[in-house]
């Protein structure tokens, strides 16, 4: 009987053995799965964050695109006044143009402060990625493929662009015209 009390006896600690390590394994599972939990519960937070930013910066950008606007009919508006021949002879004609170049240095400065940066365009080569070419102008003086001319300004609103640049693009004189304008000088 004492055998049989010793059999039991061990196959109770094998099953207290068992239990043990299945506890200590059960532990080892929880411990894991709730170490996975918060990892996803953090990263779903970082994912929620990028995506209120995202959605704050998508609708300034739309903001930001249409600001352009206001911007770009102050410009006509001065350009309007100043060249027209009604308002020439008006005395206070500089006073209102000056004071339309303000509310232009106010709005360019806000948006500076809103990283709201006009495109350069200046002697520049064209860069479609920043430029849109409206016309090509022949011109010999000029390498070909650099902007001559800004039609209307391009913005970028941080390093994403808000609108392009409008422009003129010198091109290489075609050789039919080069030969006609010998011919011409040849035969003065």
């Amino acid at each position: 009987m004492n055998d049989l009390n010793d059999e039991s006896k061990s196959d109770k600690e094998k099953g207290n053995q068992e239990d043990k390590l299945s506890i200590e394994d059960q532990l080892k599972n929880s411990e894991d799965k709730l170490l996975r939990s918060l990892a996803e519960i953090e990263n779903q937070r970082n994912r929620f964050e990028k995506e209120i930013k995202e959605a704050i910066d998508f609708g300034s950008f739309n903001f930001a695109r249409e600001s352009l606007a206001i911007l770009d009919n102050l410009r006509r508006a001065y350009n309007s006044i100043k060249n027209d021949e009604s308002f020439k002879n008006n005395k206070d004609l500089n006073k209102f143009l000056k004071n339309i170049e303000i509310i232009e240095k106010d709005i360019l400065s806000i948006f500076k402060k809103n990283k709201i940066e006009k495109i350069d365009t200046d002697k520049k080569k064209f860069d479609p990625n920043f430029h849109q070419a409206m016309t090509e102008i022949e011109d010999e003086k000029v390498e070909p493929g650099k902007i001559i001319q800004e039609i209307q300004a391009g913005y970028m609103y941080g390093n994403r662009l808000l609108r392009p640049s409008l422009v003129a693009v010198s091109k290489k004189i075609e050789q039919k015209d080069q030969e006609i304008k010998e011919k011409s000088e040849k035969k003065s």
